[in-house]
């Protein structure tokens, strides 16, 4: 059984490494995509796009104007009088949001301490929609604070005192940096990328090639079979992994806090349970274009419903049970718990579990489905 499953494995690396194309998407791919991708990526809008409608033209609203400038988050495309002509700049896609300050604006801020000004945003984009109301929101609230106790001295010392203090403190990312969590997250997400896609393409390849008669009448058993195609791509798939991780930690100065001994015997089971899945895929396509139009599927929805993007635990219901069977979510996760907060095998045993379940599920599914006749 060892030696044939020995001369399976090596006849496989024979075929992976006379394919230039392959090396170069385990290894080279990876780190491009690695490298690019966070520092791309970011969860904090800067340059929104902004017209003011200033009616009052006063002290008050130019303090407000400067006050928005000086953020670092805003760009000031449009000012004047007009909201129709500044309307017509959101229409034309060069403004994100309009702020109309009305007539008597600081009058009214002065003799009654009330006033409203008017926000337009583009909400075509959700996510910076809700995020640059937000900025501004805050900005506001900042200054109407900073007015009463310019018209009320008397009141500083009631508003210092008075009120909630909140005071954050963010564990296991002091400092917020959004590419802490994310780097982890597209590192599992390459991983799982680049192994289902190649596996899934390798059993069709024999069926196309008709190399796959010759395998067929031949003594090889279908368990050998099967294990002699994921254990090569099992190896290089480990070694991309490591590539990556050094990646993560050189490039992007991420610091190790977990065991190396259980993020790589976790990361060796996942990889065992997305292999199979690969292969299950291919075992039942017929062409390449098949099977890859198959895996590009699944994978679509692996990665969106994965919590890399979006957390799970804000989505609905029925939609949290597909992220909960979803592999790629706890491979996510426990790549984010071992590196980033020290987690333990007793912490990951839920994790364990499920992708060890998956792995003997998928493998025995595609050797029991693999036929050797038709």
């Amino acid at each position: 059984m060892f030696r044939t499953l020995g001369i399976l494995i090596k006849k496989e690396f024979l075929q992976i490494f006379r394919n230039k194309a392959i090396l170069a998407v385990i290894f080279v791919m990876p780190v491009i995509q690695l490298v690019i991708l966070p520092l791309a990526a970011s969860y904090e809008i800067k340059n929104i796009k902004i017209a003011v409608v200033d009616h009052d033209k006063s002290t008050f609203s130019r303090e407000l104007i400067r006050k928005i400038t000086a953020s670092g988050y805003f760009e000031i495309i449009n000012y004047g009088e007009s909201y129709p002509q500044a309307y017509q700049e959101i229409e034309k896609d060069k403004v994100d949001l309009i702020l109309e300050i009305p007539n008597n604006f600081e009058k009214n801020l002065v003799r009654e301490n009330n006033e409203k000004v008017l926000l337009a945003i583009n909400a075509i984009n959700g996510t910076k929609a809700g995020l640059s109301a937000s900025y501004l929101a805050q900005i506001l609230q900042n200054y109407n604070r900073q007015i009463q106790v310019e018209l009320a001295p008397e009141t500083e010392n009631i508003t210092k005192t008075s009120g909630l203090e909140i005071v954050p403190q963010f564990w296991f990312n002091e400092n917020y940096n959004y590419r802490l969590s994310l780097v982890p997250g597209i590192l599992a997400f390459l991983i799982t990328l680049i192994s289902g896609y190649l596996t899934a393409l390798n059993i069709v390849q024999e069926k196309e090639n008709g190399t796959i008669e010759q395998i067929n009448v031949s003594p090889v058993t279908k368990a050998d079979f099967i294990m002699g195609k994921l254990i090569p791509f099992w190896l290089l798939s480990m070694l991309a992994f490591t590539i990556g991780l050094l990646v993560t930690i050189l490039v992007y100065g991420i610091q190790m806090q977990g065991s190396f001994l259980l993020l790589y015997g976790f990361v060796a089971v996942y990889l065992i349970a997305i292999l199979g899945l690969g292969l299950l895929v291919s075992v039942y396509s017929e062409t390449q274009q098949q099977s890859m139009f198959v895996v590009f599927f699944f994978m679509m929805i692996f990665i969106l419903m994965s919590g890399l993007f979006t957390p799970v635990e804000s989505m609905t219901d029925w939609a949290k049970y597909i992220a909960y069977a979803n592999p790629v979510t706890y491979g996510v996760e426990a790549i984010r718990m071992i590196i980033l907060k020290n987690s333990s095998f007793k912490d990951l045993l839920p994790h364990f579990g499920f992708i060890s379940g998956l792995a003997i599920v998928v493998i025995s599914w595609a050797v029991l489905r693999y036929r050797k006749t038709n």
